[in-house]
């Protein structure tokens, strides 16, 4: 445990040096900004493209991991749903605070960390994981705010969640690579050497970017984002755990896939709560709590996997 603890401080000490920037103001907001759209649309998305397209869709894709995993998110997505509709919450509430519970930073820390912790052959289960998370959830969610809202589904609405998929760097990178893979076309020298310088700022720019970003989250509303916090840390990872179990992942992926499960609140989660006015406080104070938590919870869960 220790060990493993040790693996993961220097990605958390990157956090709460950019949470130190932030705070002090070292690091403006608006510098964060710029620093997450340069992660998000070229470190990130480089380091995605290269993975993708270094690999095959058919090593990739497990079938039986596809669908633990949205079962398992899926449970504790009703879970929190539930819940909240007990507490006399509308939907559009509950779909964020479901958000929160459910959908973990893979993108920006689960690529880098995990891929480093548990071996080059995580990549596939994490980009597996991050579609599932994108393409499942992130269109769900608007699908649910935006039916409520208008009560009704429209052919726009589905246009729109399309469009926002097709503008999504990390799914395109994702998409083109595995295409560029399909051609069986060996990627040229320079391109791959920047490929690979690009990509290897993906890290700490989006560790630092990470909490630069939460020096200016509030934490209110404990009682909820610790509720919340709970879901994401210890019933996701476990009830994804268990799906793995019913359907028989492999061991090594399952691991993985519970690894990524145990990740705290992603920040675009924020920004979807802050884009539709729907309780943007309690989400900052869910990923402010459960990113300062998963320190001890990630290590724990990737110490318990390694050791499988």
């Amino acid at each position: 445990m220790l060990a493993i603890f040790l693996k993961t401080l220097p990605f958390f000490a990157l956090i709460g040096l950019g949470y130190w920037a932030g705070r002090t103001r070292f690091f403006t907001a608006e510098a964060t900004a710029y620093l997450t759209k340069f992660v998000f649309y070229f470190a990130l998305s480089a380091m995605l493209f290269r993975f993708a397209a270094n690999l095959s869709l058919s090593e990739v894709w497990d079938t039986r991991l596809v669908i633990a995993y949205l079962w398992g998110t899926a449970f504790v997505y009703g879970i929190a749903t539930l819940v909240a509709f007990l507490r006399g919450l509308d939907v559009e509430t509950a779909a964020i605070e479901a958000q929160v519970a459910a959908i973990g930073n893979v993108g920006f820390l689960g690529v880098p960390m995990l891929t480093l912790l548990l071996g080059p052959e995580a990549i596939g289960p994490v980009m597996l994981v991050l579609a599932v998370d994108l393409i499942v959830f992130s269109s769900l969610i608007v699908i649910l705010i935006t039916g409520s809202r208008d009560g009704r589904m429209s052919p726009a609405l589905f246009r729109s969640i399309g469009l926002g998929l097709l503008r999504n760097p990390m799914i395109v990178a994702i998409v083109l690579g595995f295409a560029w893979s399909s051609l069986a076309i060996p990627i040229p020298v320079p391109m791959n050497e920047f490929l690979a310088i690009l990509g290897a700022a993906a890290t700490p720019g989006a560790l630092f970017a990470i909490g630069a970003s939460l020096a200016t989250k509030s934490a209110e509303r404990l009682h909820i984002a610790g509720w919340l916090s709970f879901c994401k840390l210890a019933l996701h990872p476990l009830l994804v755990g268990i799906a793995m179990l019913i359907f028989k992942v492999d061991p090594y992926k399952a691991g993985v896939a519970i690894s990524a499960a145990a990740l705290p609140v992603a920040g675009n989660v924020y920004m979807l709560a802050q884009h539709y006015g729907v309780a943007p406080h309690r989400v900052s104070a869910a990923i402010l709590i459960s990113t300062a938590a998963s320190i001890i919870t990630v290590s724990l869960i990737v110490a318990w996997v390694l050791t499988q």
